[in-house]
């Protein structure tokens, strides 16, 4: 009994090391729920390169598709808390899914993952057919109020976040528009540069290529703020108030992650956000950093779950 009060005291000074004072011990995996050439797989790779000397491991990344990314989530939160496998959280899996009619989970996202730290946020934007009857948001309004129904949005799928920001920008803007869903982002944008739909919501990097050769307009971003690669173009909320879309991406591990390993994650995160290198690649992406605390990563997710669920339940969605 001595011996064991005598021990609680000298953990209670901080005398002895943490339990996971050796952490990492071997290479980590950073997992990611998409294939690779997109958005979330250049930003694992990004976060790994910068990771690795950090840690002193390997930081591999290891591409889990599948189910809007649930696979990779799903294999992460099943892996031991120790620190060494890690996933790419994306505002879909933490803000969305949960409150989506007809969506079954294979795990509660919020026991079985743990937020370590949000990391990006990509610019919304909005960019249309060259060919669309609208260059603004003005006259996107009043031509959808005076033919209703007969513009269209594409998305990659219903219930993703191409799709509710249109719902969300219809709701806001008092028109009606038509949702068209694609089996993916490349063919959606396919159609779009030919004419036979009008325009799209969605991440910033995914439409550079296509600005930059002349094939899609850009319109204005739906982004709190203008991105540095385009910083003429306007904002959607100065039309349309209160149209503001936060597509972040954050990091997350498996449920019961000890403090000190995310306390030590979350250190690592902060020491990449602060590297010019860093810096450069994520700007020349088309993606701004907003890494955090633990705690504002959670009152993100709680806070966007909220205003999703709100956006769902009055357009009615529910999963394919």
């Amino acid at each position: 009994m001595i011996r064991r009060i005598l021990l609680a005291g000298i953990l209670a000074a901080g005398l002895v090391a943490p339990v996971h004072a050796t952490f990492p011990e071997r290479e980590i995996r950073f997992v990611c729920g998409f294939p690779a050439g997109g958005t979330c797989d250049l930003l694992s790779r990004l976060l790994a390169e910068h990771l690795t000397p950090i840690f002193g491991q390997r930081v591999i990344v290891e591409n889990r598709t599948g189910a809007s990314g649930m696979i990779a989530a799903d294999y992460v939160a099943k892996a031991p808390p120790d620190g060494h496998t890690v996933v790419l959280a994306i505002m879909a899996m933490h803000a969305v899914q949960p409150v989506m009619p007809g969506v079954r989970m294979p795990f509660d996202v919020d026991r079985d993952l743990t937020p370590i730290a949000n990391v990006a946020n990509v610019y919304n934007i909005l960019v249309a057919s060259p060919q669309a009857p609208f260059r603004t948001i003005p006259e996107l309004v009043a031509y959808a109020k005076q033919n209703p129904g007969k513009l269209t949005y594409a998305s990659s799928g219903n219930g993703t976040s191409q799709h509710l920001s249109g719902e969300l920008f219809k709701q806001l803007a008092g028109v009606d528009m038509l949702h068209v869903p694609y089996r993916g982002g490349a063919p959606a944008i396919v159609d779009i540069v030919a004419g036979r739909t009008d325009m799209m919501f969605g991440n910033m990097p995914e439409f550079l290529g296509q600005i930059r050769g002349g094939g899609l307009r850009p319109i204005a971003f739906g982004a709190p703020r203008a991105s540095p690669l385009f910083p003429g173009l306007p904002l959607i909320k100065e039309t349309v108030p209160g149209f503001e879309i936060r597509n972040w991406f954050g990091v997350a591990g498996p449920g019961g992650m000890p403090p000190d390993l995310v306390a030590r994650w979350n250190a690592a995160l902060r020491q990449v956000a602060a590297q010019k290198s860093f810096q450069d690649r994520m700007a020349e992406s088309g993606m701004e950093i907003i890494v955090g605390s633990p705690e504002e990563f959670r009152a993100t997710i709680a806070a966007d779950r909220a205003r999703w669920a709100e956006v769902i339940q009055k357009a009615g969605i529910r999963a394919d």
